[in-house]
């Protein structure tokens, strides 16, 4: 049975991806209970998250280079349109910027200074700073500041719109490498639209001619990706520089592309929401662990490339063979990076007690006016 869509202020609210699963409850102080189909769908979209990254130096197959471009076409999106759903609850308070700091501030620090090691061990470029995420970091910082928008976008009269123009507008301006602003800016429109869910959309995308249309869209999509889409560009995916950076004229090709993408982003995330299941699943508690795969999947996969991993499976069994084995090693990595023997042992670096950095007694409540 379809469990109830939960308010984002319960177990949820961390946003995506997500840490350790909900602590149980005890007594008469128990939580509300978790939203099956939220975390069938982040445990479904960081699994294609770690199938994109691992089969991308697999590209030389014509299959694999469709399947990433089809991947990339959503996958992020959608996390970005869920955490914008979870995020509902954020209003500022001591005790939401508390949390902000420790769950993901803390995070992006920490695993920048890791993948910026283990670049400079395999002699890649880094950065300037911090400020400048090195590659899957990028979605840290994009959270905290979305998260930190949420009151300015809660006050907007028409906030879909408002960012759907910020969207188009900063694909037309040099954005820079700060935070990964680009991204920021690009992908607001489905944070936004996360904010704007309720539970009446939910129930719209189970009604059959939905799931129908969806089951299309998702296999049309596919084979325009291995027929035509694969073909283009990689940044119209990426989302990571605008059009001026990239030297694309804003008209006839810049925007309106920009549009389309936008659109089959949002079409597809529609379609992966009304075809995943509502009940809970042999995999629904995954979906409480997406942190410790996001931020750890990225070191296994670039040690093994460093060390000829790509190389030996592309020998061995060609272009295509390696694609699939890449694929099935995906798959497989997920599911260690959620076992319980890797969460105990790397919990003090993905989930870090950093309270001693916080001021005692914070008060989440605003400071009365003084009278007179």
């Amino acid at each position: 049975m379809a469990s109830a869509t939960t308010h984002p202020s319960s177990t949820h609210d961390r946003g995506v991806p997500e840490g350790a699963a909900p602590p149980a409850a005890t007594g008469s102080t128990a939580r509300p209970k978790r939203d099956a189909l939220l975390d069938n769908a982040k445990f479904l979209l960081i699994l294609l998250v770690v199938v994109g990254h691992a089969i991308s130096p697999t590209a030389d197959s014509h299959l694999a280079s469709a399947v990433y471009f089809w991947i990339y076409l959503f996958h992020m999106p959608a996390f970005v349109l869920i955490s914008g759903y979870l995020s509902k609850s954020f209003d500022g308070s001591g005790r939401r910027v508390d949390k902000l700091l420790t769950t993901v501030a803390v995070p992006y620090l920490v695993f920048w200074g890791i993948y910026a090691l283990q670049s400079l061990s395999v002699g890649r470029s880094l950065p300037e700073s911090p400020a400048d995420p090195v590659w899957l970091t990028w979605f840290l910082a994009a959270l905290f500041v979305w998260r930190l928008t949420v009151p300015i976008w809660k006050r907007i009269r028409w906030p879909f719109a408002v960012a759907v123009a910020v969207s188009l507008a900063g694909g037309v301006v040099a954005t820079g490498d700060i935070l990964g602003i680009s991204r920021i800016i690009s992908l607001t429109p489905f944070f936004v639209a996360g904010l704007l869910l309720e539970q009446r959309h939910f129930d719209f995308l189970k009604q059959t001619w939905v799931r129908v249309w969806a089951g299309c869209t998702v296999l049309v999509t596919a084979a325009a990706c291995y027929l035509y889409l694969e073909r283009l560009s990689l940044e119209w995916v990426y989302w990571r520089e605008s059009l001026t950076d990239r030297d694309v004229d804003l008209l006839p090709v810049g925007l309106p592309a920009r549009i389309v993408f936008l659109a089959l982003a949002f079409a597809l995330t529609a379609a992966v929401l009304s075809l995943t299941p509502r009940r809970t699943t042999w995999f629904t508690a995954l979906g409480a662990l997406t942190m410790y795969v996001y931020l750890l999947h990225g070191l296994v996969i670039r040690v093994g490339d460093s060390l000829g991993w790509y190389e030996l499976t592309g020998s061995f069994a060609g272009p295509l063979g390696s694609f699939v084995v890449n694929t099935v090693a995906a798959v497989a990595l997920t599911f260690v990076l959620c076992s319980p023997w890797v969460r105990r042992s790397t919990k003090w670096i993905v989930e870090p007690n950093v309270d001693w950095v916080l001021r005692p007694g914070r008060d989440s409540a605003a400071p009365k006016r003084p009278v007179g």
